[in-house]
Order: structure tokens, then sequence, then C-alpha cells
């Protein structure tokens, strides 16, 4: 290996706090996940809302960051600008797929479905939830473009200017996704890498469950 690289071969972590079987994981996968979330939120665990998003663009190449989770009902909201490269990439593919790590338990859950964009009342809703300083910040990023800190700060001032003594209205380009899965997968961490995979498809006729070998 050259003087430049990094030998991480050493680098290793045994996972033993839990074990998954198909009985315990049920038959709904979104029923589990919410348990599982559960006990993320009771272990006290930092952002265990944070999610990676992946998206694939017009030609094809993957893109992957970090969003959160808002809202779980029948699918995974997030909100973002409609006019970012993941809302581009969005509305050119709408195929994505979400991945939840909790390291702390060990566990990870996987899940692939089709983005589509929640109602304006939907979004008019958390938006008007957020902090004010959030609120204008969506007014004020013109997310992904090219832009100096100057540039950002000054248009946060504009806005912060414009919205003193008026509602601060939710930008039409700004809003909520939500991803139906049609599969999620559970990971627990086990021994000598020989780790729990219990995969959710969805068929015609509901939800196939399947262990996966590690």
């Amino acid at each position: 290996m050259s003087d430049r690289g990094l030998d991480l071969s050493a680098i290793r972590t045994e996972y033993t706090l839990a074990a998954l079987d198909e009985a315990s994981v049920g038959d709904d996968p979104l029923s589990f996940f919410q348990k599982w979330f559960k006990e993320a939120k009771d272990a006290q665990l930092s952002e265990i809302n944070a999610m990676t998003l992946a998206t694939v663009d017009n030609a094809h190449k993957p893109h992957a960051r970090i969003v959160l989770l808002k809202c779980l009902d029948t699918g995974f909201v997030f909100f973002t600008n409609y006019d970012s490269a993941k809302g581009q990439e969005v509305a050119a593919n709408p195929h994505a797929a979400i991945v939840f790590f909790w390291k702390e338990l060990e566990r990870q859950v996987r899940i692939e479905g089709i983005i589509t964009k929640v109602s304006d009342d939907e979004s008019d809703v958390y938006y008007n939830s957020r902090p004010i300083g959030s609120r204008i910040g969506a007014w004020a990023s013109p997310q992904s473009r090219v832009i100096s800190r100057l540039a950002l700060d000054e248009n946060y001032k504009i806005y912060q200017s414009k919205f003193k003594d008026a509602a601060i209205t939710r930008p039409q380009n700004w809003g909520g996704y939500r991803l139906i899965a049609d599969r999620i997968e559970f990971w627990q961490g086990r021994s000598s890498r020989m780790h729990d995979r219990i995969a959710f498809t969805q068929s015609a006729t509901g939800w196939v469950k399947q262990r996966l070998a590690p």
C-alpha cells in the first residue's frame, strides 16, 4: 500500500447485542419498523430519524445524502426543496432507496420504493410547524445551486426583512415527499459476521417474507 493509502483491515466490530428471527418480525414490516424505531428512541440515540436517501439522475448515476424522516404513515415522509438536485432526480426517476443505521443497537433497515409528493396541505402543516429561522431559510436557499456564503447570508437577510411583519408562507417549490415501500429489509448484527437479515417484498397478494444469507 502506498504511503498515502489507509490500511483499514484491522477495524472490526463484533456484533453481539441481539438476534432476529421470522417470528419476531411478524408479517407487517411497517409495524415492525415502528417497533424498532421506538426502541431506538427509548435508547435515546442521537438523530434516530436520520436516513440515507439514494436517488438516480438522468445519466443513471446514483446520488446519496442524509435527510430526516418526519412522518411514517403509509410511507416514509421527508421534506426538501423540489428544485434541489434530489428533487430533480425524483422528478426524472421516482425509484429510490432509504437506509437507516442505528449502530448502538447494531441494526440497519433498507427500504426501496416509489417516491411521490405529499399534498399541499400536508406540506403546509409541516412547514408551519418549523422554527421561524428554518421557514425563512427555505426561501433564502436555492438548494444545490452554486452560491457564495456572502450571497446566501444576504438572501437570508432579505427574506428576514420581507417577513418581519408578515406571515411566512410556504414556498411553492418546497414541500414533502412520501416513499411507498415495495421492499423492506431488517438487518441485525450477529457474531462472526453471521448476521440476521429478514426481507419483505411487496407482491400482488401482500408482503412476502424471506430470510437472506448475510
